[in-house]
């Protein structure tokens, strides 16, 4: 019997590992503390906002899902771009994804630190997210396959607090419950001040947020090497994915605008919170919280699984003896090494989260988002160069091409423009541009070296 390939990772990842695991990499903050800002700018448009990213996300998912079923040797998007647009792209995208990523994790830390106060205020903030970060580690060190156990369950846990809230609301509506603003109706998506009450700058600028919730769709194309039956279940989550976090957030946002008139929804804290309140549950905000603290330490694991098998995609093959380790496996086929030093960057946080305050983590996040623009954007580059050199595929072919994929690069281009616009925006996403272009020169500077000699060390 042959011996199976010491740097092949582990087939452990099912079906429904792969769905959850996706949709509990997207439904987290975004919606369960930022939708309350997301409305305060747009009010009831936010759901056309959404409607509109959630089909642009629909068909770059699709263009992606392409490429990983054209060749289900590689093991992620980004071998991808590294083989249709070239190393020095592949090389600025894996590490530019690996980094937004570690700082997401940072700020998801944080978070869980502010989530367990609420119920033990006198515990120093470093401690919960230190300790977090220590039992989410040692499951993604066991294997892919408990990884996926507990991400499946984090986020069944968000979606069925999200399918909660949408009966109880509709029983709301049904009933036209009494609110602190007056009666649950579905006229109030348009009783105060109509659909568009911030006008088309207020939609426009809404973009950002709502574009910014999709981040963390694109997990599915992490899991490509490491899922049992990728020909099916790949296709069947890149399907499926899309429509259900466009559901959920479409059907959350609109009950919450239904039963509050959405002038009435404060920016500042989450909507969710004001909703379960009212429908007179004592127990409505420790449970908030644990939903809340369950999005974070989900969005925390995700971010652990993506940074340790990007940079395990990264660095294996390499020469460079401080990079090498990273690129092997362990005996459990799991990329410990890649795993274990993310978990290190991302332990920084407890010792910045003494030092310094939460707007420095929100600035992080800020920057880390923008830069799912430019990952997105590649991948479709990726797959307009592929079916240039492919144009009969067979098999999952992405609809509307070319036209949909030109589609997908104007609205990415459009949303980095409207961050330009606000000054709130505008310093993350040219940090973020500041990034590519360094990460660029490295590596420009790095083949340079390598044509004139080998590196050494």
């Amino acid at each position: 019997m042959q011996a199976k390939p010491q740097q092949e990772l582990s087939r452990s990842l099912k079906g429904r590992h792969v769905q959850l695991i996706a949709i509990g990499g997207t439904i987290g903050t975004g919606l369960f503390l930022g939708a309350g800002q997301s409305i305060h700018v747009a009010g009831p448009s936010i759901l056309l906002a959404y409607l509109i990213a959630g089909l642009v996300c629909f068909l770059m998912m699709r263009a992606m899902g392409e490429l990983l079923m054209s060749d289900l040797s590689q093991h992620s998007f980004v071998d991808f771009i590294k083989r249709y647009l070239g190393k020095r792209a592949g090389f600025v995208v894996g590490w530019t994804y690996w980094i937004c990523w570690l700082a997401i994790a940072m700020a998801e830390v944080t978070a869980i630190g502010l989530y367990i106060r609420f119920w033990f205020p006198t515990l120093p903030q470093w401690l919960p997210g230190l300790v977090a970060l220590v039992i989410l580690l040692l499951m993604n060190l066991i294997s892919v396959g408990v990884f996926g156990e507990t991400e499946f369950w984090f986020a069944l846990i968000k979606v069925g607090a999200i399918i909660g809230l949408i009966i109880i609301g509709c029983w709301m509506i049904a009933v036209h419950y009494p609110t602190a603003s007056g009666h649950a109706a579905v006229s109030n998506l348009v009783n105060y001040g109509g659909f568009f009450p911030k006008g088309l700058h207020g939609f426009l600028a809404s973009f950002q947020m709502v574009t910014f919730s999709f981040a963390g769709i694109e997990m599915v194309g992490m899991t490509a090497g490491e899922t049992a039956n990728p020909k099916k279940v790949i296709p069947e989550a890149i399907n499926e994915l899309p429509l259900r976090i466009i559901l959920f957030y479409i059907g959350a946002l609109a009950v919450i605008m239904c039963i509050y008139p959405w002038s009435a929804v404060s920016p500042n804290s989450s909507p969710f919170v004001q909703v379960f309140s009212n429908v007179g549950i004592r127990a409505a905000a420790d449970i908030i919280n644990f939903v809340v603290l369950t999005a974070a330490a989900s969005a925390c694991n995700s971010s652990l699984f993506t940074t340790g098998r990007m940079l395990f995609s990264l660095t294996i093959g390499t020469k460079n003896s401080v990079l090498k380790p990273f690129g092997k496996l362990s005996r459990r086929q799991v990329p410990a090494n890649a795993i274990l030093g993310s978990a290190a960057l991302i332990a920084i946080a407890v010792l910045l989260n003494i030092f310094l305050p939460s707007a420095v983590f929100t600035l992080i996040s800020s920057v880390a988002t923008t830069s799912f623009l430019f990952v997105w954007g590649m991948i479709i580059l990726a797959h307009i160069r592929y079916r240039q050199q492919n144009p009969h595929p067979q098999g999952y072919v992405a609809p509307f091409y070319p036209v949909g994929d030109y589609l997908v690069l104007l609205f990415f281009v459009a949303v980095a423009i409207i961050m330009l616009m606000s000054k709130t925006t505008a310093i993350p996403a040219l940090l973020a541009a500041a990034w590519v272009i360094l990460i660029s020169l490295g590596r420009f500077w790095h083949d340079r070296r390598e044509r004139k000699g080998p590196l050494h060390g």
